[in-house]
């Protein structure tokens, strides 16, 4: 049985042992932001081939807000806890593990619930190791927005070297990520997004060009940066309010995922006809219900083609903030307020002065 959302009611001590209890971030029925704070829950028993980690840090996603606010429940069976990926280091084997992993190993990893708390249960298919010589806060930045980025781009996106690709968002985690990743390999990344400080890190990662949404219509300026040819693959979080720029921008037998509705999920008028007039492939997709094989499968690939460049130093993971669990509050406000560039990351445990970041 996993923690459930509201904190029981007991006597806490310190001893892990004696109490197999735990502190981890709650909020009240209202779904405010003001409302979250720190609770005493159950520590969470591992099924097979899983591990108990002991959270260092973790961070906070758009799902959590969702989730907050009652219109994005997690999977059945899953945490009630918000918290899509944690970082730490593994406390107990489960049942069936096998032989890669040890106590104490330093691991991050994609979860479907339940990070924002001290300790978490985690399937060992879906752990990586932390990247050398980056601390647990940095690491914190990396599995739930490069896995999705990742995905985005290769699984879903099928992303070649010589392609465009417009990435939305593109001063958020996802999208710094999406923008390093399509590097990478080649593409040349385009961004939207609410700041001209948000375009110009994005340029600094290796965007070709950015768009502030905020100054007009980004439609024809994708055009012109693509000297008439518009993008081949378009990452799209916004959806409704981006839909008829998003139409102008994607090139004849373009791709275009859908990944999120931040603008709205109503679509009027004559999208059909346009898609078949420019024969567009519309893909969704989503990471969070996926089965642990799709995650596992998505986990060894990234571990493969990107995991290294981290170590090499040629991809970063962006941190726009770090609070402490305790002050979860505020940073569900900041991310509301849309102010951040990169990830905003909780530390769940005090480290010492090597996990500065």
């Amino acid at each position: 049985m996993r923690p459930c959302l509201f904190a029981l009611d007991f006597v806490y001590f310190t001893d892990f042992a004696e109490t197999k209890m735990m502190n981890a971030v709650q909020f009240g029925p209202d779904g405010a932001a003001s409302s979250m704070h720190i609770g005493k829950v159950p520590i969470p028993e591992v099924r097979a081939h899983e591990v108990l980690i002991k959270v260092h840090a973790t961070a906070i996603n758009r799902a959590d807000i969702l989730q907050r606010k009652g219109r994005y429940a997690p999977p059945p069976g899953e945490s009630e806890i918000l918290g899509l990926e944690a970082v730490g280091t593994i406390e107990t084997l489960g049942p069936d593990c096998g032989s890669r992993w040890k106590l104490g190993d330093k691991v991050m990893t994609l979860l479907a619930g339940g990070g924002n708390a001290e300790y978490v249960a985690g399937h060992e298919d879906l752990l990586m190791p932390v990247p050398s010589g980056f601390t647990f806060k940095k690491a914190a930045a990396i599995p739930e927005v490069w896995l999705t980025a990742f995905q985005l781009l290769h699984t879903v996106g099928k992303i070649q070297a010589g392609e465009s690709v417009l990435i939305h968002a593109g001063g958020s985690g996802v999208g710094t990520a999406a923008v390093q990743l399509a590097s990478l390999v080649g593409a040349t990344p385009i961004v939207t997004a609410g700041s001209n400080e948000k375009i110009s890190r994005a340029k600094e990662l290796g965007a070709m060009a950015g768009f502030n949404y905020k100054e007009g219509d980004f439609g024809h300026k994708v055009l012109e940066a693509t000297k008439g040819k518009g993008v081949d693959l378009i990452l799209d979080c916004v959806g409704e309010s981006f839909y008829e720029q998003n139409m102008q921008s994607v090139k004849t037998e373009g791709r275009w995922i859908v990944y999120g509705l931040l603008g709205g999920g109503n679509v009027n008028g004559d999208m059909l006809a346009k898609l078949l007039r420019k024969r567009i492939s519309i893909m969704g997709s989503t990471l969070r219900a996926r089965s642990i094989q799709y995650k596992g499968d998505l986990v060894r690939n990234f571990v493969e083609a990107a995991l290294p460049h981290f170590d090499s130093g040629k991809l970063k993971p962006i941190i726009d903030t770090v609070f402490p669990m305790e002050n979860i509050s505020a940073a569900h406000m900041y991310m509301e307020s849309n102010a951040n560039t990169g990830k905003i990351v909780i530390e769940v445990r005090k480290g010492d002065a090597k996990d500065e970041l």
